[in-house]
């Protein structure tokens, strides 16, 4: 992991050790508090102001959650990476109510799904089923970015988390951003990952989504979505405007990706072959049910589920199964 990575996970490990949650956070006007003040003081560092749209990417076998702001380039670039203190389910899409899945894919947040009632203290709406997971026939509703450390489908940051994700989206809505972009992914779109999972069913969704990814990485901007073939196209323009059937086949184009990102998206399988060709690719993961980031896991492990419930929310919100967290294997430094 990286030194910077390393230290901001052992300053927030001491947070939660020696304090609670409620020491930081105005429980009375949650949905209002300001940006920090040290968060503030970050994005005058970057160029960018608390008005300035924003982007956000989930891991899920890392268990982190990335806020990408605009700066005065008018590209994104990272703000923060909050640690995740839980997720339910295993790699791979929700496709039913009830399956515990949290989602993979791309979805678009609005300011009518910020929910300030939330009974996880704050949380927003990631809009699943989108289109394409509605004409797939998927189905579930209210999958959350929400505080506590207890998921059900959901993403939980811990309260003091989703507070300042929360209040970094409100202020980007409010500064004029329609909606921002959400991309879920199943784990950091490498070869090494992509060769740990290339005999999954979901790997030809993943490689899919792998193409919105490597655009982001090589343009730092929003990538435009499509949806045709019954899957995700990213940055394509189509001769009679966009595909109205999620199902149909996509027609031709006139445009082609990014040529930066179209060269990593054509290379990365050749590494993935030989990866799987040398025996170097490791092996996969088996999650009982869901992950927990490595800083939330170690005080789980030292102290114990009421310890950790104590320290993510202000109602105590009981950490859901916890011996499955436990059973997590990820570590920082994969």
């Amino acid at each position: 992991m990286l030194p910077i990575a390393r230290i901001f996970a052992c300053a927030l490990l001491m947070f939660f050790v020696s304090g609670c949650v409620t020491n930081v956070l105005d429980v009375e006007n949650r949905s209002e508090q300001p940006i920090s003040t040290e968060l503030r003081n970050e994005m005058q560092r970057k160029g960018m102001s608390g008005s300035d749209p924003i982007l956000i990417r989930i891991f899920k076998q890392e268990s982190e959650l990335e806020v990408w702001k605009k700066d005065n380039t008018g590209r994104y670039a990272l703000l923060k990476t909050y640690p995740m203190c839980r997720w339910s389910g295993k790699l791979g899409p929700k496709k039913r109510d009830g399956d515990r899945q949290a989602p993979e894919g791309i979805y678009h947040v609005s300011s009518s799904m910020l929910n300030p009632n939330s009974k996880y203290f704050l949380s927003f709406d990631l809009g699943y089923p989108n289109r394409l997971e509605k004409a797939l026939g998927y189905t579930g509703n209210a999958l959350m970015v929400h505080g506590a450390c207890s998921s059900s489908g959901c993403f939980a940051l811990t309260d003091e988390g989703v507070a300042e994700i929360y209040a970094l989206a409100r202020d980007a809505l409010r500064g004029g951003q329609p909606e921002f972009q959400v991309q879920s992914f199943p784990f950091r779109m490498t070869p090494r990952n992509l060769a740990k999972y290339r005999d999954d069913d979901n790997y030809g969704f993943w490689t899919d989504l792998k193409a919105g990814h490597d655009l982001f990485e090589a343009t730092r901007l929003t990538p435009k979505v499509s949806l045709c073939g019954g899957r995700y196209v990213f940055n394509t323009e189509f001769p009679y405007g966009e595909p109205k059937d999620p199902l149909d086949p996509c027609p031709a184009v006139n445009g082609r990706m990014n040529s930066v990102a179209s060269m990593k998206t054509e290379a990365d399988p050749t590494a993935v072959e030989q990866m799987l060709g040398s025996n170097a690719g490791p092996a996969p993961h088996a999650y009982v049910d869901g992950g927990m980031h490595p800083v939330f896991r170690k005080l789980l492990a030292e102290k114990g589920a009421d310890v950790l419930a104590n320290r993510a929310s202000i109602d105590a919100v009981p950490v859901s199964r916890p011996r499955a967290a436990l059973a997590d294997t990820h570590t920082e430094d994969e």
